[in-house]
């Protein structure tokens, strides 16, 4: 499946600091078999992640988006939000299971607002900034991932497959 990675950063879009979060997921996901075709750093802008994944989801069709950065709770944390703007679907069981499972690596895990949406055949996952979390955060959808961006892009037929620890 083809796949892009997006950092929203202020301090990172200017150079100010290195995104290690957003490699670490094309790192990851590149390890499960999906080629990253596109990467970019943005500022906490919502007009400009907003541009960025329509590019990639209408015009491109990637499969997945892995987004990290803007999930905590500073005014300029905006990722959730533009994402669901765009959405046709949430799918909340990505950002309950990241929450839950971080947990116990992080006393303030419940303070991260991650989620997942759908647009169309593109499933877009907001991840923690930090490269940690993200890579914290990964692991724990890991096991449903492929199914769910095969399903959504029409690639899997059979649902009810069991499923392999």
């Amino acid at each position: 499946s083809r796949a892009g990675g997006l950092t929203s950063s202020d301090k990172g879009a200017r150079g100010g600091r290195v995104d290690t979060a957003g490699p670490a997921l094309a790192e990851l996901v590149e390890a499960q078999g999906a080629e990253v075709c596109h990467r970019a750093v943005v500022p906490d802008e919502p007009e400009e992640i907003r541009r960025t994944l329509v590019r990639w989801c209408d015009e491109e069709k990637l499969h997945l988006v892995l987004c990290t950065g803007g999930t905590g709770l500073s005014p300029r944390d905006r990722t959730p939000e533009t994402l669901t703007e765009l959405a046709d679907r949430v799918v909340p069981g990505f950002g309950e299971t990241m929450r839950l499972r971080t947990l116990a690596h992080t006393p303030r895990a419940f303070l991260s607002r991650g989620l997942a949406v759908t647009r169309e055949r593109t499933l877009l996952i907001a991840f923690p900034g930090s490269e940690r979390g993200a890579r914290q955060c990964f692991e724990a959808i890991l096991p449903g991932l492929r199914h769910g961006v095969e399903t959504l892009a029409g690639m899997a037929t059979e649902c009810a497959a069991p499923h392999r620890s």
